[in-house]
């Protein structure tokens, strides 16, 4: 056959029907017809192939088609047989014919006709028969949408007829080996999954590999019917067996719920550490609600529990979301895997925040909180030790009880570390500073990091100060302004230090005729130990920590062993800020265990101690011995406060009254002895016992309390023996000296006067809410000085006096590493901190402390 050109070919059993038959709205032609199937049509290149073609039987070419002919004539009409029962029936007679398309005219050439290039031939493609079953399937349509289509109940959601998807053939049979089993559950990944029964529920198994080093790790026993021998739950997952006592390794499960965890964590109950955002990660995390709400059109909002797959997504879904985020996150490694193993949309934001702060599954931590409802919140306080970024208890499961000072009664247990224990923490911390990441990222993303955690100290400051209260016994107004609130600016000034950390180029004399290039670099001293006292226990921890991570360094932290609840939930925000795992890790414990093993250990560097002189002394020796440590020091101290008769007395009796009692008088720099002119002496202590007895002692917890309890039992009762002290060598008792009669540890804030230079009260640190006050003649300033420098410690010290001279002359000869004039207890994150004698050596705050955890390097370069 012929047409518009071309020559076609009808096979047999085919059947013809042109375009407009397929429109019930299109115009029929007389001559159109409709055969009982579509037609195909094969194209001849040659008359030669056409006979061939027609020869063999298998078709014939129309009559009257002309081969070369460059216009063909219309096709013959063709006979018309009985309509088929599924076409349409023939057009009647007298339909109009529709009108040809107009033909469009050659385009204009300048090459020859005979050089121009042959004109391509278009195949034309045959149309189907319309059915009769069309109108039937647009009215099954519109049912469906109206919602009137019957129903056929399926057995199950998800159905399938297809064995290989069906669910109870992927039961895992544990009569065979390792090797069969796990290809039996890779087979199965992702759909259905290969699954078994244990602890009472279908536990669905993906992620296999064979265990070919034939080591067995430490773990917990899963108990799995029908199976060889137990499965064992191992912090790298879980160890399977087949009867061959081979073992293979499954990264994650499936519970019947559906959620999908990591298999090491199967038998943790306890809760995972949530990461809280940045204002840019939330910003992206609306960026990827969006792309949810893309791909997962019936759900109407995605809240943090929507379900990926629960919410209709499939396969295909998972890679549309891989690669949108991917787009979105530009750099971020994602995998469809990641997709599978956190389905909510919590979940998975929080699974692209750990990897775009660098962090990884393993980084993910969980933990096991003791909770209490103390002053309106809901506190959650982890109790374990903190490893390599995982709150673990503690080699043979030791604990001991912390006490709340307030009432004596026990808070909770928390692990009490071991010598196996510090080794565990510093190979964590030596592996973070020598491998991790922590030592790839730039000093600047160090700050960032530094000030992300500061940001979330601010944000559980409430909860934080709470805890100080609760273990501490800190007046809760006081543990929010100065315990967290000065460890807030602590991390804060350090994280704007972390790339500011400079050397420095050195002339030097030239290697003729040659020449030569000094300079000096200052870097990170490996592993430090910090261990930190009992009076405040995270401010003090965040005095030595801030510098010690600012510079670069990675940290093992022993809390005081009264006091670790706070180090504690610090260890908890690091995480949260994305610390990599490793570069903090904190023990509670005794300090003759952990401490001493911290001072002896080979690859502890450097040790920062907060506490009192004879332990300062013992850490040094240690730190000598082993491996000749860096150290610094901030030890006891008797620090002198001088009032002159000159002075604003009003503003002296309170300095005077802060200096003493702040923080109960637990407090490093607190006045021990207090020098008063005599001509104002009795003025002074009069009005010094009416503001005392103004101070409301009671719960720290209770906004109006002035002073809280002593931190501990064995402090109380070492401050009522010190008291009897003072009245047996002769001093006068003027108000004070016992223990409150109510439960918990209060003691009466205290003063004495008529101490004389040679009793102890005179020479002994009290550490407790105990004023020490001796006279000194009028105008005799040398006398004073002497007296006031007469002590082996010199940790700080004060003057009240209104003469500018005398009060430059008293701060140039007082012996001490702070020296504060009309005021007291005014220290700031940018003025160094630390004492002179026996006070120790090194200093906290300011720049001055980045280089107590530096070392300086000197490189020479010859040209």
């Amino acid at each position: 056959m012929r047409e518009g050109g071309r020559e076609w070919v009808k096979l047999p059993g085919m059947s013809l029907l042109p375009p407009a038959a397929l429109h019930p709205k299109a115009p029929q032609s007389p001559n159109t017809r409709a055969f009982a199937k579509p037609c195909e049509f094969r194209r001849v290149r040659s008359t030669s192939s056409r006979r061939q073609l027609q020869a063999s039987g298998r078709g014939g070419v129309a009559r009257g088609a002309r081969p070369h002919s460059r216009r063909a004539p219309r096709p013959p009409a063709l006979p018309a047989p009985s309509p088929p029962r599924h076409s349409p029936p023939p057009p009647p007679p007298g339909t109009p014919r529709p009108p040809a398309p107009p033909r469009l005219a050659p385009l204009p050439s300048a090459a020859p006709a005979a050089n121009r290039l042959p004109r391509p031939r278009l195949r034309r493609l045959a149309w189907p028969a319309t059915p009769r079953l069309l109108p039937r399937v647009v009215q099954a349509v519109r049912l469906i949408a109206e919602g009137k289509a019957p129903r056929l109940p399926q057995p199950e959601e998800g159905a399938t007829y297809e064995g290989i998807q069906k669910k109870e053939t992927a039961k895992i049979n544990w009569d065979q080996s390792a090797e069969a089993i796990h290809n039996w559950i890779r087979g199965n990944d992702k759909v259905p999954g290969a699954w078994t029964e244990a602890c009472g529920q279908k536990l669905t198994f993906f992620n296999s590999t064979l265990n070919t080093a034939g080591l067995l790790p430490e773990g917990e026993d899963l108990p799995i019917p029908g199976a060889h021998r137990p499965g064992v739950v191992t912090k790298v997952g879980l160890i399977l067996f087949g009867n061959d006592d081979r073992m293979l390794l499954v990264k994650n499960i499936q519970l019947e719920d559906g959620k999908m965890i990591p298999a090491s964590h199967f038998f943790t109950g306890a809760e995972s550490s949530a990461l809280e955002l940045s204002e840019e990660e939330l910003v992206m995390a609306e960026a990827v609600r969006s792309a949810w709400k893309r791909i997962l059109p019936s759900v109407l909002e995605v809240e943090e529990s929507t379900d990926f797959f629960k919410s209709g997504a499939a396969s295909v879904d998972v890679v549309r979301l891989v690669e949108e985020v991917k787009e979105l996150c530009d750099g971020l490694e994602l995998e469809n895997e990641d997709v599978y193993m956190a389905t909510t949309f919590g979940d998975f934001i929080q699974l692209l925040v750990r990897k775009l702060r660098g962090g990884d599954e393993a980084s993910e931590c969980i933990i096991d909180y003791v909770e209490k409802a103390v002053n309106k919140l809901t506190l959650q306080m982890p109790h374990q030790l903190f490893i390599g970024g995982m709150f673990v208890d503690a080699e043979g499961a030791k604990t001991y009880e912390t006490i709340n000072p307030t009432d004596g009664n026990v808070i909770c247990q928390v692990s009490l570390a071991q010598v196996s224990d510090v080794d565990k923490a510093v190979a964590a911390a030596k592996d973070a500073f020598e491998n991790g990441l922590w030592g790839k990222i730039s000093a600047r993303d160090r700050g960032r990091l530094l000030y992300r955690l500061a940001d979330l100290m601010e944000q559980h400051q409430e909860e934080l100060a709470t805890i100080e209260a609760l273990d501490a016994g800190a007046v809760y107004t006081l543990a929010l302004k100065t315990h967290v609130g000065m460890s807030i600016q602590t991390f804060r000034y350090f994280a704007g230090w972390c790339d500011k950390i400079q050397g420095s180029t050195i002339p030097i004399n030239h290697a003729r005729p040659n020449r030569n290039l000094t300079l000096t670099k200052k870097e990170p001293i490996g592993v430090c130990g910090i261990v930190i006292p009992w009076n405040y226990p995270l401010m003090m921890l965040s005095w030595k920590t801030a510098a010690c991570l600012a510079a670069g360094n990675t940290v093992v932290i022993k809390p005081a062993q009264v006091t670790p609840l706070t180090a504690l939930k610090f260890a908890e925000l690091t995480l949260k800020a994305g610390i990599p795992k490793g570069v903090v890790n904190i023990l509670p414990g005794s300090g003759s265990l952990v401490g001493q093993r911290l001072s002896d250990h080979p690859d502890v560097r450097k040790i920062g101690f907060t506490g009192s002189t004879e332990v300062g002394k013992h850490i040094m020796k240690s730190c000598a011995l082993s491996n000749v440590k860096k150290v610094s020091l901030e030890l006891g101290g008797k620090s002198p406060l001088i009032i002159f008769a000159d002075c604003d007395l009003s503003k002296a009796v309170q300095m005077g009254m802060s200096s003493v009692f702040f923080n109960k008088g637990e407090n490093c720099i607190a006045a021990g002895r207090l020098f008063v002119e005599d001509s104002i002496h009795d003025q002074f202590v009069q009005k010094v016992v009416e503001e005392v007895k103004k101070m409301k002692i009671g719960n720290p917890l209770d906004r109006d309390t002035n002073h809280g309890p002593q931190n501990h039992q064995a402090h109380l009762q070492k401050l009522v023996e010190y008291c009897q002290h003072g009245v047996e060598e002769g001093a006068t008792l003027v108000c004070g000296g016992h223990q409150v009669p109510r439960p918990g540890f209060f003691f009466e804030p205290t003063v004495f006067t008529d101490v004389e230079d040679h009793m102890f009260i005179a020479k002994e640190e009290s550490f407790g809410p105990i004023m020490i006050i001796s006279r000194f003649a009028d105008g005799d300033v040398d006398t004073v000085l002497s007296r006031a420098n007469a002590t082996e410690f010199g940790l700080a010290s004060g003057v009240f006096t209104r003469d500018l001279n005398r009060a430059l002359y008293v701060s140039d000869r007082l012996e001490a590493g702070t020296v504060f004039v009309n005021t007291y207890n005014k220290t700031d994150v940018a003025a160094p901190f630390g004492g002179f004698k026996q006070s120790g050596f090194g200093k906290d705050l300011g720049e001055v402390a980045l280089n107590e955890y530096l070392r300086v390097k000197t490189v020479t370069f010859e040209y």
